[in-house]
C-alpha cells in the first residue's frame, strides 16, 4: 500500500459580487483506504480577507499553503503580487518544484489557481475546481452557474455534492467558506 496521502475536491464560484470555496474532507491514503474524512482544506489567510482551498498530497499541500500565507503576509494582502511571488518561488527553488500539490485562492475581488508546475490561472466564467473529483465538480459548478439562481456558495456546494456521489476519492464532509 502507497502511504501517499491524498484525495480531496476543492471548487470554487464566483457569481454576484461573491466568491465561495468549497471542500470535501476525504484524505486517502493509496488507491483504497480512507484515512480521514473531515480534514479541512479549505481555509482563511490574511486577517480572513483570503480563502484558499488545497489538493495534492497533504504535506505538500500544508507546505503550499504555509509559503503561500508568507507570501501574502510578505505582500501586504495583495493576492495577486502574491501568487505570482508564489509561482516564482515554485519555479526558483528545487524542494518546491517537487510538491505535488494545487491551490485556488481568493478574496473579494480576485479567484486564482496556483498550479503544480508553478503557473498562476484566472479561471474562466468564474468556476474552477481541482483535485480528484475536480473534473465533476467543475461539469456540476458550470451547469447549475447556467442553469439556475443559486448564490455562489450554493452552487460550490452542491458541485462537491454531486463529485461526492461519483468520485471515490472525495466525500460529503463539506466546508465552504465565502469572501
Amino acid at each position: 500500500m502507497s502511504s501517499e496521502f491524498r484525495g480531496t475536491t476543492i471548487c470554487a464560484v464566483k457569481k454576484d459580487g461573491k466568491i465561495a470555496l468549497a471542500g470535501d474532507g476525504q484524505v486517502t491514503v493509496g488507491q483504497s483506504v480512507i484515512f480521514k474524512s473531515n480534514a479541512r482544506k479549505v481555509r482563511r489567510l490574511y486577517n480572513d480577507q483570503v480563502v484558499v482551498g488545497f489538493a495534492g498530497g497533504v504535506a505538500d499541500a500544508f507546505t503550499m499553503c504555509e509559503k503561500f500565507e508568507e507570501k501574502l503576509t510578505q505582500c501586504g494582502g495583495n493576492l495577486e503580487r502574491a501568487a505570482v511571488a508564489m509561482a516564482q518561488m515554485w519555479r526558483g527553488e528545487q524542494s518546491m518544484r517537487q510538491l505535488e500539490s494545487q491551490m485556488i485562492v481568493a478574496n473579494k475581488e480576485s479567484l486564482l489557481v496556483l498550479s503544480g508546475s508553478g503557473e498562476v490561472i484566472d479561471p474562466d466564467e468564474g468556476v474552477i475546481a481541482i483535485g480528484s473529483g475536480g473534473n465533476y465538480a467543475l461539469a456540476a459548478a458550470r451547469a447549475l452557474t447556467e442553469n439556475t439562481d443559486l448564490s455562489a456558495a450554493e452552487i460550490a456546494e452542491k458541485a462537491l455534492r454531486i463529485a461526492a456521489s461519483i468520485c471515490v476519492f472525495t466525500n460529503d464532509h463539506i466546508i465552504v467558506e465565502e469572501v
